[in-house]
């Protein structure tokens, strides 16, 4: 009996220990769920509103929250509601904010690579630069820079062919000489305009409406969905569709905060942004030609050069990569790729 008795407690220990063991392990297994299945916030932000950039942002949100199944949370930002381009792009390097869409050449402080996007003459239209953005050696060149910055590219995708907005019509290239026209911070931008005989006024988006309100500025360089989602036309109803530059995007994530997420979230994050970098493509020429339309009946005017000085214009601007990028051997380096690039396009 003794012998038994002892068996019985034996048995009993084990089984006492193994139910203890199998429900640490079953604890242990539900906190590491609940840890990996925690919410990730992701703030996205953008300058603008209901042009390209911003139909990427909603799409974008929309596809992490999918993929992840709810465990990361997209939160969308437009018009700049998280400060100026300068605090975002610093929010971004800090991890306060999670992505930010931009035009590359606002990037230009943290490599002058950046920039090269910006280029007049690179791309003539919608297809071809929509073209451009998804060839795989721009990709990397682009989605590479700043990654010893705290940024991680995650997308590439052109939004618009850039107009020019001005209080009196521009409708011959001689109509440029002496006007005072804003600019992105591009040395591209700012010599090509200086080529047409223009003063270029590099400014944020933000000052540009106030600034043609009060006259000091006569025009400004950006798109027609802008111009329509905030109201331009309230200052200036003239529109001349130069085509030039072409105005990419580059989606840019915190390298902290993607440093944070597990190894499936951030396949999710990567997966989503190059996804949509593909898919925004007819979106954005549906958004560009919707905003055109409605320019119109709004009262503003579109503008087209005459055919010959469009050419024109085209020659002038042609040697204006080459003036800015010779001087700097690794901007130097970046042009010659993109340009090798632009003319092996299919």
């Amino acid at each position: 009996m003794v012998v038994v008795k002892r068996e019985i407690a034996t048995r009993a220990g084990i089984a006492a220990g193994a139910l203890i063991v199998s429900l640490a392990t079953s604890l242990a297994t539900s906190l590491g769920a609940r840890a990996d299945d925690k919410p990730y916030v992701m703030k996205i932000s953008t300058p603008t509103i209901n042009d390209a950039s911003y139909a990427f942002a909603k799409n974008l949100a929309a596809a992490v929250e999918h993929d992840s199944d709810g465990r990361i949370k997209a939160e969308i930002y437009p018009a700049s509601q998280l400060g100026s381009v300068s605090r975002q792009i610093e929010g971004v390097q800090f991890g306060a904010i999670q992505a930010v869409l931009l035009p590359p050449e606002f990037f230009f402080g943290i490599d002058e690579r950046f920039e090269v996007l910006a280029a007049p003459g690179l791309v003539k239209s919608m297809a071809e630069g929509q073209r451009l953005a998804a060839d795989p050696v721009v990709r990397q060149l682009m989605l590479g820079l700043g990654a010893d910055k705290g940024l991680r590219g995650a997308g590439l995708f052109l939004a618009t062919l850039s107009s020019v907005i001005a209080r009196t019509p521009i409708r011959h290239l001689a109509d440029f000489k002496g006007k005072k026209i804003r600019i992105f911070a591009s040395q591209f931008q700012s010599v090509a305009m200086q080529r047409l005989g223009a003063t270029p006024k590099p400014m944020t988006l933000g000052e540009v409406l106030p600034a043609l309100q009060d006259n000091a500025l006569d025009g400004a360089v950006a798109s027609t969905p802008l111009f329509n989602a905030m109201h331009f036309q309230d200052a200036a109803k003239y529109v001349t569709e130069t085509g030039q530059p072409a105005t990419f995007v580059v989606v840019e994530v915190s390298r902290k905060w993607y440093g944070s997420l597990p190894a499936d979230l951030q396949q999710t994050v990567d997966k989503a942004a190059a996804a949509q970098s593909a898919a925004i493509d007819p979106q954005a020429i549906a958004i560009n030609e919707s905003a055109r339309k409605a320019w119109l009946d709004s009262g503003g005017e579109l503008i087209s050069l005459p055919a010959d000085e469009q050419s024109a214009m085209l020659k002038i601007l042609s040697n204006v990569g080459d003036e800015v990028s010779n001087a700097k051997p690794q901007l130097g380096a970046a042009y010659q790729l993109v340009t090798e690039a632009a003319q092996h396009m299919p």
